[in-house]
């Protein structure tokens, strides 16, 4: 598998953990535990839609992909950190405490993510780059049963630091394969350090 493609399937990979990752159960969540639960929902669901693209199984569809977009962009930046007020951890969230003591960072990666948002909304016209299509490794890799796996090689790989922050001409000009990778690492790098284990 060429670089090219190991970039792809490592981001179709973590974008797996994304979806696999998003509690289904938001048993007693109420106020801004809830709306934030809810928010990642609708970033699961928006993930679930662009992914068979992303995997080659599907036609690419500029307009799907621009409405991943912009479902990104209202669930990113300050959108996302208002849903996190001090003292709003702890009962049925999954916020660990990390998110107040370490706030530059997760705000950071909030802002990193609506900016990628923004960028893929622009880059939707660019096209998919390139494809994993008859790839099974990045099928197995996306596959639902070894998230424990991808979990743990996404830790190893990324780490929790945000990705270096490029400027929005520069990111709307990638093709979105490279900008669903990045998508890809910054939810990843923000679910390791500020979302509780195994929830």
């Amino acid at each position: 598998m060429n670089s090219k493609m190991k970039t792809m399937a490592f981001g179709i990979a973590l974008t797996g953990v994304l979806i696999s990752s998003i509690a289904l159960a938001h048993t007693g969540a109420t106020g801004v535990v809830k709306e934030r639960m809810d928010g990642m929902v609708a970033l699961r669901d928006g993930v679930r839609t662009v992914t068979p693209m992303m995997r080659g199984q599907t036609d690419y569809d500029a307009d799907a992909v621009a409405s991943f977009a912009q479902i990104l962009q209202e669930h990113s930046g300050e959108a996302m950190t208002e849903l996190f007020p001090e003292g709003s951890g702890g009962g049925v969230s999954k916020a660990q405490d990390a998110v107040w003591t370490d706030w530059e960072e997760f705000e950071a990666l909030a802002m990193r993510l609506e900016l990628l948002g923004e960028a893929l909304e622009l880059a939707s016209v660019n096209g998919l780059g390139s494809t994993a299509d008859g790839d099974a490794s990045t099928t197995d890799m996306m596959g639902m049963g070894s998230t424990m796996t991808t979990d743990i090689e996404m830790g190893g790989m990324m780490g929790t630091a945000a990705p270096e922050v490029m400027d929005l001409d520069t990111l709307a000009a990638l093709p979105v394969s490279d900008l669903f990778t990045q998508i890809g690492q910054s939810c990843s790098a923000c679910h390791t350090k500020y979302r509780a284990e195994g929830n």
